[in-house]
């Protein structure tokens, strides 16, 4: 356990199965169970894992807002495997560590939040939409809306199902996301959203080099907004 700043970091497992355990980080302020508890989980995207820097950084600045954030990694990272897990494991994984949070980390959760950067949120797109999320709202850090180069087929039947409130960050140079299509797709959901564009922004909403933007800038505006939008 590391303690700086009043913030709590804990490097934990949770058990998937019988024989499977995945690595996560929950970072929290010391006196997080002193006030209504807002939680959130961060999934990694297909090709990082958990310590990557936004999700970091997004993690670290929640918790200092009064928050608890947990990040996770998916078994195929722990086990060292490139490609990722199946659907069904990915599913179960993120089933796993909510029930841990809420049930076997012993804090107090009076509002979850489910949160991703591409693959990670995708996934907990469709859970949300499937009933299979026990999220209160949804945060994609860049979502993979279409393959790169192939536009026709789209990342988004499931996304009109959900019910939850949803909030988007995109770069304008995603090759994952073009902003013309999400903005067409977010005008037909049914749910409440929000769209905060990252001028110059990649799939991971890495400004271009020649426009001389710290990374930790963009950081700033992501985590400002989202504390804006849970109202932290």
């Amino acid at each position: 356990m590391v303690t700086d700043n009043k913030i709590i970091t804990e490097t934990i497992s949770i058990r998937l199965d019988e024989t499977k355990q995945i690595p996560a980080a929950m970072i929290f302020p010391e006196d997080h169970g002193e006030r209504k508890s807002i939680a959130i989980i961060l999934a990694h995207g297909a090709e990082n894992d958990m310590n990557h820097p936004l999700l970091v950084s997004v993690a670290h600045g929640l918790a200092q807002a009064g928050c608890l954030a947990l990040r996770f990694n998916f078994p195929y990272r722990n086990e060292g495997r490139k490609s990722p897990d199946s659907q069904k494991t990915l599913i179960r994984t993120w089933q796993s560590v909510c029930r841990f949070l809420k049930e076997g980390s012993g804090y107090r959760v009076d509002t979850l939040i489910a949160a991703g950067k591409s693959m990670g949120g995708r996934v907990a797109s469709q859970m949300a939409s499937e009933g299979l999320l026990p999220a209160d709202r949804l945060i994609f850090l860049g979502y993979p809306l279409h393959a790169p180069g192939n536009k026709v087929k789209l990342r988004d039947e499931h996304l009109y199902r959900i019910t939850i409130p949803m909030l988007f960050f995109a770069g304008t140079r995603d090759p994952l996301c073009d902003l013309i299509l999400l903005r067409k797709v977010l005008s037909r959901l049914q749910a409440p959203w929000e769209l905060e564009v990252i001028e110059g922004g990649d799939h991971s909403l890495h400004p271009l080099k020649e426009a001389g933007i710290p990374q930790q800038d963009i950081y700033e505006v992501l985590l400002r907004k989202i504390k804006n939008w849970l109202r932290v």
